[in-house]
């Protein structure tokens, strides 16, 4: 007690006597003192958010908590949105229409990019990876990563879609799989009056998102296009474009595909084929998973190519998909490319892709061994992969995509012919381009 108190008092006597001494305390006394506020704060963990769409919850739990294990200072919350991504657009929209978005992260369709970006709802990510690591991604995903030269998303999953068609009645009737639009027809035909089939060929018509996914594989497989992103010229109208559409109607007039296809949605198409009364099917790569199932009818019957084309043009499949981008009104935007880091990364998609069936954004993962015994069909998929139909990426989008559907969905139902239709929907897209 006596050396306390001696303590004390030299203390007392010192801080009378020395200006310096009784700065030092107060600093010293203040610094604590904030400290003991703040470290408290600092301790609780940064928490990310982000909607996701309902049926991808259940898989991402786990990837969510090895995240979390990996970096204990970070917690996901994980909202469980609707099942059509449209509607999560939507609610991802109206959140930053509404001002300070609740998300950190936004889990994107392709064709979100440029709507997203030119509003200035992303962070750009371009100087966040380099080259190097960018070049293990498929080519296709990270151009539909893009808005005007800058990277706004990092792919965690892709698609294309696909020719499905019998194996084994092509093969009892000595005939091969078709390359081109007329190929597809004959051999249609020629099953139908064999009896083989009832159907030849079964896609999505419906006045969604999906059929202007399909046609833009057809326009851009007989030569044409839809909209040039840099010069905003509008190609609807044009020979190829109009012939494009008159094949997708020859199909329904010469009874190749059913008349209720003008309201077949990707599991319409897929249930249909997989009853075994249709030969060819276009559809992405997530039916093959169904297609062999155990109960199916088609189980074993079934093959894959890259998609019907023109002669002498290639095939061109739509690209999908669905990528990690950083919201610009994030608080912890460093956290948050961490996260986008880890979902995106070789070895948490393969985890995924194990469980799913989903496709890899990365390269390498398609000559992975552990996948290829599972889904022998990643190299043909792959080729459809490398060369990829992108939709216009242009921030009018939506409301393109949107015209477009109106008239092809009236030709398609006999309500207007082929030439009225294409004009038309390429004169309401320069109006709106124009606006």
């Amino acid at each position: 007690m006596e050396i306390l108190e001696l303590i004390r008092r030299n203390l007392t006597q010192l801080w009378r006597r020395s200006r310096w001494f009784r700065s030092l305390s107060l600093v010293t006394a203040f610094t604590l003192g904030a400290l003991l506020i703040v470290l408290p704060v600092r301790s609780q963990p940064v928490v990310l958010t982000f909607l996701m769409n309902a049926p991808e919850v259940p898989p991402f739990r786990p990837i969510i908590r090895e995240f979390e294990q990996k970096n204990p200072g970070i917690r996901i919350n994980m909202v469980e949105g609707p099942n059509a991504s449209n509607l999560i657009e939507d609610l991802n929209t109206s959140s930053f229409l509404l001002g300070g978005s609740p998300y950190d992260l936004i889990n994107m369709d392709v064709t979100w990019v440029p709507k997203f970006a030119a509003a200035g709802w992303l962070k750009d990510l371009t100087g966040l990876i380099s080259q190097e690591e960018l070049s293990q991604f498929l080519p296709g995903d990270i151009n539909g990563s893009r808005y005007q030269d800058k990277l706004y998303r990092l792919p965690w999953r892709t698609d294309a879609a696909v020719l499905y068609y019998r194996t084994d009645l092509l093969d009892r009737a000595g005939l091969k799989p078709p390359e081109t639009f007329a190929d597809l027809m004959q051999t249609s035909k020629t099953l139908q009056d064999k009896k083989a089939v009832q159907w030849g060929y079964v896609w999505q018509g419906r006045q969604y998102e999906g059929i202007s996914a399909m046609f833009v594989e057809v326009l851009q497989g007989n030569g044409g296009f839809w909209v040039d992103p840099q010069t905003k010229q509008v190609g609807l109208d044009q020979l190829k474009a109009i012939a494009a559409l008159k094949f997708l109607q020859s199909t329904i007039q010469q009874n190749v595909s059913p008349g209720g296809v003008v309201n077949y949605m990707e599991d319409d198409a897929r249930r249909l084929f997989q009853s075994g009364n249709t030969a060819f099917m276009r559809n992405w790569p997530y039916a093959w998973k169904l297609l062999n199932a155990d109960d199916s009818p088609v189980k074993g019957k079934v093959g894959i190519k890259t998609m019907i084309h023109a002669p002498g043009l290639s095939s061109a499949s739509c690209l999908g998909g669905w990528g990690w981008g950083i919201a610009s009104t994030s608080q912890h935007p460093q956290e948050a490319w961490k996260a986008v880091q880890f979902f995106t990364s070789l070895e948490t998609q393969k985890k995924l892709i194990l469980g799913t069936g989903y496709l890899p954004s990365r390269r390498a993962l398609y000559d992975d061994r552990d996948l290829l015994a599972k889904y022998d069909f990643f190299p043909l998929v792959l080729k459809a992969l490398e060369t990829p139909a992108l939709r216009p990426p242009i921030a009018q989008y939506a409301q393109a995509s949107d015209i477009l559907q109106r008239y092809l969905s009236a030709a398609l139902s006999g309500r207007i012919n082929a030439e009225d239709a294409m004009q038309s929907a390429a004169k309401e897209t320069r109006t709106l381009l124009g606006a």
